[in-house]
């Protein structure tokens, strides 16, 4: 049976929304003049924010998109901003109450034809917020991979506030390493609003460049603080294909091999270490796509010190670090009777990528998220 399963598809669950709905600064839920909900998830964003309605909440709703566009499987995470505007108190019991929530919403989903998979599976949350007692981000987790349905957990990049490099989530990463679960990065935060300049380009730069240069920054303090040393065997999930980091990782490496400070700290070359990431193929494009697969395969060669051989084959090996996104509910369609751009356009890239034949094609699809999550 060929599948489709998106791995990179968000819910605001109604307790959730409820609290956003709320406040009265970003990130908020409003109501315009014309009546209608937008989300504002920025502070810098204007008041037009986004449309907010039941594909954001309603498990039905979810469904149909799914049923409309052939999606067989959907892994949901919370969407940003996450919790870290809360207090740690907040947090913590917000975080508990929409885990509980999210098992429940993946729970009651149909399961498909002739099969005991679930349609929906989910990524839970951690309290992650300055102040908080690590030992309640550890029960965190713990409640996390007691949950039947859910395979791991969305994590934005600012940790307990100092980044992923930051020592005091050492045991964070062990617990989350012991378990078995996957960790899904996802930007918030961008960059420094100043990058943009004066002229009014909407939400152009924040998203399309901002997003993935928050990931590259993110997942970079990581690899440099020696995480994956410490933790091997941890499973991360890289949002919109890696953000420049394929693009970088060379130029990384170069700059490491001229730093001893960094140099010593890491066993292996920095290309290295992006054979161990996973990454979605939100990316729109199967120039963008393939080049990301090569760069993956290519990463486990700079331990055995032959990394000049280029071919086709890169790309195969890559694929299978690479599954398949939606991004919904963001970025809906202008028209009622149009797909979703995001579908067609990121389903077409995987069918025209060069060198890909049907496996893997079909990995990316669907083969590489039932695996990685487990999903059998």
């Amino acid at each position: 049976m060929t599948l489709l399963v998106d791995v990179h598809t968000h819910v605001y669950l109604p307790r959730y929304a409820s609290w956003l709905r709320s406040r009265s600064v970003a990130p908020r839920i409003l109501v315009n003049e014309a009546g209608e909900e937008r989300l504002l998830i920025l502070e810098n964003e204007t008041n037009v924010g986004r449309p907010v309605g039941p594909s954001y909440w309603d498990i039905n709703a979810k469904l149909s998109f799914m049923d409309q566009h052939g999606i067989d499987i959907s892994v949901v995470s919370f969407a940003n901003p996450w919790l870290d505007f809360l207090s740690p108190p907040d947090a913590e019991s917000l975080a508990r109450d929409l885990n509980v929530d999210l098992e429940e919403y993946c729970a009651t989903s149909p399961s498909l034809p002739s099969s005991s998979l679930k349609r929906i599976y989910g990524l839970g949350l951690l309290p992650l917020v300055p102040g908080i007692p690590v030992s309640s981000v550890l029960e965190a987790v713990s409640q996390i991979a007691k949950a039947p349905h859910l395979r791991g957990l969305i994590m934005g990049t600012k940790g307990l506030g100092k980044g992923l490099d930051d020592d005091a989530l050492n045991p964070v990463w062990k617990a989350i390493e012991e378990n078995g679960l996957v960790v899904f990065l996802h930007p918030h935060y961008g960059v420094d609003p100043s990058a943009w300049g004066e002229k009014e380009n909407g939400h152009v730069l924040p998203l399309a460049l901002g997003f993935p240069f928050e990931t590259t920054t993110a997942i970079t303090r990581f690899i440099l603080s020696g995480a994956f040393d410490r933790f091997p065997s941890i499973r991360i999930l890289l949002a919109h294909s890696g953000g420049t980091l394929p693009q970088l990782s060379s130029r990384l490496a170069s700059c490491i091999d001229h730093d001893p400070v960094v140099a010593s700290r890491l066993k292996h070359d920095a290309r290295f270490y992006l054979g161990k990431l996973w990454f979605d193929a939100v990316a729109y494009g199967p120039e963008e796509l393939a080049f990301v697969s090569e760069i993956i395969s290519r990463a486990g060669r700079y331990e055995s010190g032959s990394t000049n051989t280029k071919s086709l084959a890169d790309r195969k090996e890559g694929s299978k670090r690479m599954l398949f996104g939606t991004d919904h509910p963001f970025f809906p369609p202008l028209s009622s009777s149009e797909k979703w751009k995001s579908v067609v356009e990121n389903l077409e890239a995987i069918d025209a990528v060069a060198g890909w034949g049907t496996n893997e094609r079909e990995g990316v699809r669907a083969g590489n998220a039932l695996t990685f999550f487990g999903i059998q």
